[in-house]
């Protein structure tokens, strides 16, 4: 099994709002009025390194779950790959706007 997601372990919460675009609605759907007050990387909740955090979210996955570390086999690359040139780099998907 492969699990993504995307977390901050660190990052200027006022840079990041010149970057993305966060709809008022978005922000007041969270009872928030800010998204750089929204966001609290893990950085600075934990005092721990990246690896660190890294090693303590597999050991829990791990602990959780019963899983094992494992690897990609050559079909499941090819089959990303063919993903990736069917779909996931085309002009449809690289421009969409949501």
């Amino acid at each position: 099994m492969l699990h993504h997601a995307t977390l901050a372990y660190d990052m200027d919460g006022q840079e990041m709002t010149e970057v993305l675009r966060i709809g008022r609605e978005k922000l007041s759907d969270k009872g928030t009025a800010s998204a750089a007050k929204r966001v609290d990387p893990l950085r600075s909740q934990t005092g721990l390194s990246r690896a660190e955090i890294i090693e303590r979210f597999k050991a829990t996955f791990r602990s959780l779950t019963g899983a094992e570390d494992g690897a990609v086999t050559a079909e499941e690359y090819a089959d990303a790959e063919e993903l990736v040139a069917s779909k996931f780099s085309t002009d449809a998907w690289l421009h969409r706007v949501p």
